[in-house]
C-alpha cells in the first residue's frame, strides 16, 4: 500500500497567534509551500462528527479571508457532487457562493 503524508508547520508569536503557515506533501515534491490560512475538516469515525482546524496568519486580510471561505464552500460543492452525486445539494451550495460573492463585491464597491 502506498503511503502519502501532508505536514503542516505553524510558527506562532509569543501570544500563540500564527505568524507563518507552511506545508509539505509527499505527492507535491520536496518544496515547502506557504499559506496565509488553512481550514481542515476531518470526520472522526469514532465520534461520528466533524473536527475542524482553522488557522490564519496576521498577514491574512479580512477581504481575502472572506473569499477564502466562499472558495472553500465552492470546492465543497464540487466534492459533494463527486462523493454523493447529490446535484441538488451542490446547486444550493453554488447558489450560496454566488450570493456571497455578490455581497463581497457590493462591500468592495462601498469601500472604494
Amino acid at each position: 500500500m502506498k503511503k502519502s503524508e501532508i505536514r503542516f508547520s505553524i510558527a506562532l508569536d509569543d501570544q500563540k497567534v500564527p505568524e507563518a503557515i507552511s506545508w509539505q506533501a509527499t505527492d507535491a515534491g520536496p518544496d515547502i509551500h506557504f499559506a496565509k490560512a488553512i481550514n481542515i475538516a476531518l470526520w472522526d469515525r469514532d465520534e461520528r462528527g466533524t473536527m475542524k482546524i482553522d488557522l490564519w496568519t496576521k498577514e491574512m486580510p479580512v477581504d481575502e479571508m472572506k473569499r477564502f471561505y466562499v472558495d472553500t464552500i465552492g470546492a465543497m460543492a464540487e466534492s459533494i457532487t463527486t462523493a454523493t452525486n447529490d446535484k441538488v445539494m451542490a446547486a444550493k451550495m453554488q447558489e450560496l457562493c454566488r450570493t456571497l460573492m455578490q455581497h463581497l463585491e457590493e462591500e468592495e464597491s462601498k469601500n472604494k
